[in-house]
């Protein structure tokens, strides 16, 4: 049978645990706060590293990296996926990709496509139908047009990507090498990401 305390019995041991209750809410409260804090940081370098990335891919937003544009991609790298399933962007990018992220170049992964010189979509315009299927394919406005009505290409819009010939019903849309092979986005200079840099030293 547990003995009876008496009210000051009482008293005193309230007073020698409150003490200790209040630390350890006050620790974990602590924790807490800087839990949250470290997630905050966290997401906010991962942030940063996914428009690093995200500025150094060719934002042809053409899926042939498996991903619907380059933004979704750029994600998927800095989750750990490899950085060699851009054939629009090719070495170039590749090595850009590499030097940000502190990894070795990797040879274009062949399974998504080869690297061609750049181009642009034209249509042969006197074989347009105006059917708008293209229109509807082009994942970045580059085709001006209207329902039966001729269509045309924003060759200063356009970015290679080739979605707009295989809904073409006339096969009309051709895709024609520009004659300056420079880029046609800038890469900027990749210097190597503070965390990925912290991770290796």
């Amino acid at each position: 049978m547990m003995p009876t305390l008496l009210p000051s019995e009482h008293i005193a041991l309230h007073l020698l645990l409150w003490p200790s209750l209040l630390m350890a809410m006050a620790w974990l409260v602590a924790t807490l706060l800087r839990s949250s804090a470290q997630q905050r940081a966290s997401a906010n370098s991962t942030t940063i590293l996914v428009e690093q990335i995200n500025a150094l891919l060719p934002q042809t937003q053409c899926g042939k990296c498996g991903h619907p544009g380059c933004l979704p991609y750029a994600k998927a790298i800095a989750a750990g996926e490899p950085i060699n399933h851009c054939p629009p962007g090719g070495p170039q990018t590749i090595n850009a990709l590499a030097q940000l992220l502190a990894d070795l170049p990797q040879p274009l992964d062949p399974a998504h496509g080869s690297h061609e010189e750049e181009r642009v979509a034209v249509i042969r315009e006197d074989e347009c139908i105006g059917c708008t299927k293209c229109i509807k394919a082009c994942p970045v406005d580059a085709i001006l047009g209207a329902g039966k009505v001729m269509h045309t290409v924003i060759a200063s819009e356009c970015t290679g990507c080739d979605l707009c010939v295989e809904p073409c019903p006339v096969d009309c849309i051709d895709m024609v090498v520009v004659s300056n092979n420079s880029a046609t986005w800038p890469l900027p200079e990749a210097e190597p990401h503070p965390r990925l840099l912290q991770e290796i030293c």
